[in-house]
């Protein structure tokens, strides 16, 4: 048992003046190191360091290989994610980070598949050795170990596993990638058993890849629990970290900044975007045709966002910095190709428009400034004048400031990285073009617009969430001019994602993991029965958390003749239990079936084709009546009854009205639902705009105060 660490050595003495660490991530280094150090772990049962996306996770990590260092570790094994881009990316920051210690041979860094001959020297330093997950790299570290240089089996090894929510050890959903994954563990864990003295630590930054996991688990009663990692260390968030709660929470509030990230795709521009045709879209069209509208926007929008940052820079007698912008919708390379000659004919057209001071040049950038002004009056920057940034836009376009790169294979990212391994922003404004490689991993700086458009519906276990390069450290200024362009379902997809991540999130952060979380689904009966989450879709998942609300957003009411008898049989219902004929009763129980029955009746008020999952409604209902300890509450739902409303379908800004119920009524539900759930019943008038001018139900439902976080799989992922 370890008592104390030491604090002073070379490496981490080095690191910590470099970085100005806090407080709160030194303490956090420390605990990490002294675990290590005291806890057995392996590659079943690994320490763990959980950060968020974009949160500094390396930068924790290689103060924990520092601190490693100096406490008696003699090599670190960097396990990075698959492909040529990241290793790059890994082994420039190491050399960046220690070149002082690297230069005075203190240690030596290497990518083992380009290692030269090691001498005696080298080999007593300090080593580090960046290993892809993959068979061949594998294969050259045991060839190093057990057979080059013996005498390296007797050092004391600390192997750190990057990304290890990716290709997580011995699991994966993707058939063809299974026995790939599972030779690659089986080789860590060969690797770990022969050498003397050997330490195992995961990084990751999503915290349910710790619940996926593989076969060997089993649901016991209601609450999943797995295996756990031997320790898990939060990594500390900084305070101008953005992330999750920013993108996808923050954005649905009015008056803020965020709430102007979100640009609306179209499903059908996405359509354009995969293929050429000639038919339906030609690219001598791009500056005024509607079929890319959303994607030209995006484009202007960037343009004019990139030349006010940097007039604002200017002004401030800052650096002025370099802004990028990322398409990302296809895998597919001939897409990658189709998109650049989109991007490409948009940026040549508006720069031939801009030489003639063009209607057509001035209304676009008119439209992106008056689009971008709206969120940067929000905050106390200076606004420039439309002159200037038409000026600026004309300027950046004549001189050809902007840049379009097609990031579509290993070679090409591994060419357009910089010194620190980010890619390289060459020119004032840059897009990036690509797929699979844009992924994760990839740091991409200042990055302003994002037009994503990949299937979530395709991802189990890997987060989509993670494909968003947004997240990291975002300073005001460049969230006053950043957007967000995909389609509502993937938006609306990508926050149910991030509400499933933030919860078990939150649960490490209190320790009630320690309890489990409890998935649930309904079987082929309609039971609610628990489901083992290595075999959810999390595209396809509902979660609930203590006072969280759930109600159907988007939907279209039926003509009046299909709506009429399913909104009696509702009356009827809630006449059996309330008698008051006031707009605003007093909230009464009613139950579970006949709430069923309501919920039953509301869903043949709504058009098909609606993205509201009524299963995933009727059975969250169904399981938060059923877990109350006192036998009276079982089976019941408070009903808060409102009468004689006027929403609109849509908010004045043409979003999509996602919050029916008033503050008040919020505040009395969450009031009353202690042990059991309660639904905010709404009784619309059907005469704002965007319904049909007839009467139905609008119904919200609010989980309990004592619940456990429960996730309601909606599909499940079969083999």
């Amino acid at each position: 048992m370890i008592n104390t660490l030491n604090l002073t050595g070379d490496f981490f003495t080095y690191l910590q003046k470099k970085n100005s660490y806090s407080s709160e991530l030194i303490e956090c280094m420390e605990r990490t190191v002294k675990n290590l150090l005291d806890i057995k772990t392996t590659v079943d049962r690994p320490g763990m360091l959980l950060g968020k996306i974009q949160s500094g996770k390396t930068r924790t990590f290689l103060g924990v290989m520092s601190l490693a260092y100096d406490n008696g570790y003699d090599i670190v094994i960097v396990l990075t994610k698959g492909t040529k881009a990241l290793t790059q990316q890994t082994l420039e920051r190491l050399k960046s980070e220690f070149k002082d210690l690297n230069d005075q041979d203190y240690m030596q860094i290497y990518d083992i598949m380009v290692m030269p001959t090691l001498t005696r020297y080298e080999r007593n330093q300090k080593l580090v050795f960046v290993v892809k997950k993959e068979t061949k790299n594998m294969d050259r570290l045991h060839q190093a170990f057990f057979e080059i240089y013996p005498d390296l089996v007797n050092k004391k090894i600390l192997i750190i596993d990057d990304e290890a929510d990716f290709a997580s050890i011995g699991f994966s959903k993707k058939k063809d990638e299974e026995p790939e994954i599972k030779k690659i563990a089986g080789k860590i864990n060969e690797f770990r058993k022969l050498v003397k003295d050997c330490s195992f630590l995961q990084v990751t930054a999503t915290p349910y890849s710790l619940y996926l996991q593989p076969e060997d688990i089993v649901v016991d009663s209601e609450v999943f629990k797995p295996i756990k990692p031997v320790f898990t260390e939060l990594v500390p968030i900084h305070d101008k970290y953005i992330g999750g709660e920013y993108y996808f929470k923050e954005s649905e509030e009015e008056g803020t900044i965020a709430y102007h990230l979100f640009e609306k795709v179209p499903q059908e521009e996405l359509s354009v975007l995969k293929k050429e045709d000639r038919r339906v879209f030609k690219t001598e069209e791009c500056l005024y045709s509607n079929k890319i509208k959303s994607l030209r926007d995006a484009i202007v929008n960037f343009i004019i966002g990139g030349c006010i940052r940097r007039i604002q820079d200017r002004q401030n007698q800052k650096v002025i910095k370099k802004f990028s912008f990322i398409i990302h919708t296809e895998l597919g390379k001939s897409a990658h190709e189709w998109q650049e000659s989109i991007v490409d004919s948009i940026v040549s057209k508006l720069a031939d428009e801009s030489k003639e001071s063009s209607p057509l040049f001035d209304r676009l950038v008119k439209e992106a400034y008056e689009n971008l002004k709206d969120s940067i009056k929000l905050s106390n920057l200076l606004m420039p004048d439309i002159l200037q940034v038409n000026t600026e836009a004309k300027q950046a376009l004549d001189e050809g400031h902007i840049m379009i790169t097609k990031v579509n294979s290993e070679k090409d990212v591994s060419e357009l990285l910089d010194a620190s391994g980010q890619l390289k922003l060459r020119t004032p404004l840059n897009i990036f073009i690509g797929g699979q490689i844009l992924d994760r991993g990839i740091t991409i700086g200042n990055l302003i617009g994002f037009y994503y458009g990949r299937r979530p519906k395709t991802f189990q276990q890997d987060t989509v969430l993670q494909h968003s390069r947004m997240y990291g450290a975002r300073p005001i200024e460049d969230l006053t001019v950043t957007r967000f362009y995909t389609t509502e379902g993937i938006y609306s997809v990508m926050q149910r994602i991030h509400e499933f991540d933030s919860a078990l999130r939150e649960a490490f952060e209190k320790g009630s993991h320690e309890n489990g979380v409890v998935f649930i689904q309904k079987d082929l009966w309609s039971q609610i029965v628990p489901c083992s989450p290595n075999k959810i879709l999390l595209s396809n998942t509902t979660t609930l958390r203590p006072k969280a609300r759930l109600l159907p957003v988007g939907f279209k009411v039926r003509a009046k003749t299909h709506v009429l008898k399913p909104v009696e049989a509702i009356n009827t219902i809630i006449e059996r239990y309330c008698k008051d004929v006031s707009d605003s009763p007093e909230p009464f129980l009613m139950g579970m079936e006949d709430v069923l029955k309501i919920i039953d009746y509301v869903g043949q008020t709504f058009e098909e084709g609606h993205s509201w999952n009524q299963n995933a409604f009727m059975a969250s209902i169904q399981y938060l009546t059923s877990i109350p300890k006192n036998e009276e509450d079982k089976g019941k739902v408070w009903i808060i009854l409102r009468k004689d409303r006027d929403i609109s379908r849509e908010k004045k800004d043409g979003r999509l009205e996602n919050s029916p119920d008033s503050y008040q009524e919020k505040g009395l539900a969450k009031e009353i639902a202690v042990n059991i759930p309660a639904i905010i019943l709404l009784k619309q008038n059907g005469t704002a705009e965007g319904w049909r001018g007839h009467p139905f139900y609008w119904p919200v439902l609010v989980a309990p105060q004592k619940m456990k976080t429960v996730v309601f799989a909606n599909h499940l992922y079969t083999d």
